[in-house]
């Protein structure tokens, strides 16, 4: 008894670090980081839609969650033979070996069948429906048809990104409002010129494993120039929920301030072009839909 008290402690074994590391691996798979901002305007879209409970706000974004992240492990899935050719990616799960194939795959499936039941039986069978549609439009659509065969991949794709407001404003009003396909519209014509931005960087990449992005297609000088072309209609759509008076002056004067930073560093980029650019544009994009949402709450609610 008395020599249990000088045991030398037991070590940590390496089943517990394989452990974490097979649940970081399928969270991976659901890419959380693309999703956090694809939430952020789901729930900024309840709030401007009514005044949704806690439990229904949590509900919603575990759906949300499920189904997009459902796509994600199948992107991930039909990516492998690409992925393992970049750096950026060849440790990702799946082309490290770490995550089978066939895994990845009946989990993707598992993920939206879970987020189909939750969200019919616990927030609206529409709400439901809009996220099954986001995710077949990521999968069959912009996976399997259009990212390895046009440029415009990312323009058409982008449309199943830009569900989240959809099934945000159906779990609150149990209904469809036209007034909903504003904020969808933001988020779609926002996608190019996020992704653009992005993809200006990895242009070497995307040729190396012949996935035809518009940097490599149509070159860098065109891409720029779409940029800036796709950031003048952002802006111009910013104002079409003004316009038709679902906000006021809040968002207004808002959507204007944002805009003219955004047009000014996508012009920026097209006259000035440097990596750097690119990075500023790219980052800037995403703290700018989120605070252009919250925005609208602020309108909404204030």
């Amino acid at each position: 008894m008395e020599a249990s008290r000088f045991t030398t402690p037991v070590k940590p074994t390496h089943a517990h670090s394989g452990v974490r590391q097979v649940v970081a691996d399928y969270i991976t798979l659901t890419k959380p980081r693309v999703q956090l901002l694809l939430l952020l305007t789901t729930v900024a879209t309840m709030e401007i839609a009514g005044s949704p409970s806690v439990g229904l706000i949590l509900l919603t974004l575990i759906g949300g969650y499920l189904s997009a992240g459902g796509a994600g492990a199948v992107n991930h899935w039909y990516d492998r033979d690409i992925d393992a050719r970049m750096a950026r990616t060849a440790n990702r799960p799946i082309p490290s070996g770490r995550v089978s194939p066939r895994a990845a795959l009946i989990y993707g499936f598992s993920l939206q069948i879970a987020s189909f039941v939750l969200l019919s039986l616990t927030v609206d069978i529409l709400a439901a429906v809009f996220a099954l549609v986001g995710f077949l439009g990521y999968v069959f659509v912009y996976t399997l048809w259009l990212k390895r065969t046009t440029p415009q991949n990312i323009v058409i794709g982008g449309a199943a990104g830009a569900i989240p407001p959809l099934v945000g404003w159906v779990a609150v009003t149990k209904s469809f409002d036209p007034a909903a396909l504003y904020l969808f519209a933001i988020v779609f014509y926002w996608t190019p010129p996020h992704f653009w931005a992005l993809s200006l960087r990895m242009k070497d990449e995307y040729a190396e494993v012949g996935v035809p992005m518009l940097p490599v297609v149509r070159g860098e000088e065109e891409t720029r120039r779409q940029i800036t072309l796709y950031s003048f209609l952002l802006v111009a759509v910013t104002f079409l929920p003004f316009a038709g008076q679902l906000f006021d002056g809040i968002y207004a004067v808002c959507a204007a301030l944002l805009g003219g930073w955004f047009l000014y560093l996508a012009i920026r980029l097209q006259r000035r072009p440097s990596p750097a650019s690119a990075l500023k544009l790219y980052l800037f994009s995403m703290l700018y839909l989120a605070l252009l949402f919250g925005a609208m709450v602020a309108d909404v609610k204030l």
